[in-house]
C-alpha cells in the first residue's frame, strides 16, 4: 500500500501547542472546512487536509481507510509532528477513528462529527452515477449543471455542494475528482473494516451527532472507544457544522481546552 503526499491548508500557524488537523468526508475538502479553521485557530495551528482523490490531493487507484490512514501518518512524519488533535466528519471521522485505534500514541484529543465505526447500508451508486452522467461538453453553465442534477439529486444544498467539484478549464467542465475511481470505491467508504488491532481506544474522545441524523450508533461507539462522550447538537442534521457552526466551533473549542 503506498501512502501519497496530501495537498493541505493551513490557519493560526503562529501559535504554539498541539496541532489540529481536520479530516473531510467524502465529496468534500479542505475548502469546506476554511470557516471552522480559522475559527478554531486562535490557540493551535489548524490543518485541514485534502485526503486522496480529492480537492489537490493526488489521485490513487485503491481508497479504504488503512490507505487514507497511512496517508495521514506519512503527512505527520513530513511535517514532523509526533502528535495531534484529530477532528474529523463521516468519511473524514471513519479515518480518524481508524488512525486512533492503530495509532493512539500520536492522538492528543479525538473528535468525531456525525459517524460511527460501523458499515452502512446507503450507497454513493445513485450520486456517482448521476455525476458521470452529466454532458459536461454541453455545459454552459453551473446552473445547467445543477438543473440537470435535480431530478437524481432533488436536495439542492447537496447538488450545490457536488457541485463545487466542478472546474471550468479552457471554456470546458471536468471534474476535479475521479469519479470512476470513487465508483469503484465508495462501497470501502460506507464500510468500517475489522480493526487488525483489537484493543479499543482508551482515552476520551468526543462524539458530536446531528438531532436529525442517524448515524451515530452508540452501542457501536462504546465498543471501540468506551470512554466516548456522545453529545447531540440540537436543530442539525448530518452537516452538523454548516447547520450550527457556533455551536459546533464551542464543543469542539471546549474538548480541545478541557
Amino acid at each position: 500500500m503506498q501512502a501519497v503526499e496530501l495537498a493541505f491548508e493551513v490557519f493560526g500557524e503562529q501559535h504554539g501547542g498541539s496541532p489540529l488537523l481536520i479530516l473531510h468526508g467524502f465529496f468534500a475538502s479542505s475548502r469546506n472546512w476554511r470557516s471552522i479553521a480559522r475559527q478554531l485557530a486562535a490557540e493551535r495551528p489548524v490543518y485541514v487536509l485534502d485526503m486522496r482523490n480529492h480537492g489537490l490531493s493526488p489521485h490513487a487507484e485503491h481508497m479504504d481507510y488503512p490507505a487514507m490512514a497511512a496517508d495521514i501518518a506519512l503527512f505527520m512524519d513530513r511535517l514532523g509532528m509526533a502528535k495531534a488533535h484529530f477532528l474529523g466528519h463521516s468519511m473524514g471521522g471513519k479515518i480518524a477513528m481508524w488512525f486512533a485505534l492503530h495509532h493512539p500514541q500520536r492522538v492528543e484529543k479525538l473528535m468525531v462529527a456525525d459517524i460511527a465505526p460501523v458499515s452502512y447500508v446507503h450507497s454513493f451508486d445513485n450520486t456517482v452515477n448521476a455525476l458521470k452522467d452529466l454532458p459536461l461538453q454541453a455545459l454552459g453553465n453551473r446552473k445547467q449543471a445543477e438543473e440537470w442534477l435535480e431530478a437524481a439529486i432533488p436536495d439542492l444544498n447537496y447538488r450545490q455542494f457536488l457541485l463545487q467539484n466542478l472546474l471550468l478549464e479552457n471554456g470546458v467542465y471536468r471534474w476535479r475528482v475521479n469519479l470512476d475511481f470513487f465508483h469503484r470505491n465508495a462501497h470501502h467508504i460506507v464500510a468500517f473494516p475489522e480493526p487488525a488491532i483489537l484493543e479499543p481506544y482508551c482515552k476520551p474522545a468526543l462524539f458530536l451527532s446531528g438531532e436529525h441524523s442517524k448515524y451515530i450508533q452508540s452501542d457501536a461507539v462504546y465498543r471501540l472507544f468506551p470512554r466516548a462522550l456522545i453529545s447531540e447538537i440540537p436543530g442539525t442534521g448530518h452537516w452538523l457544522h454548516v447547520d450550527a457552526p457556533e455551536r459546533f466551533c464551542r464543543d469542539v473549542g471546549d474538548w480541545l481546552s478541557g
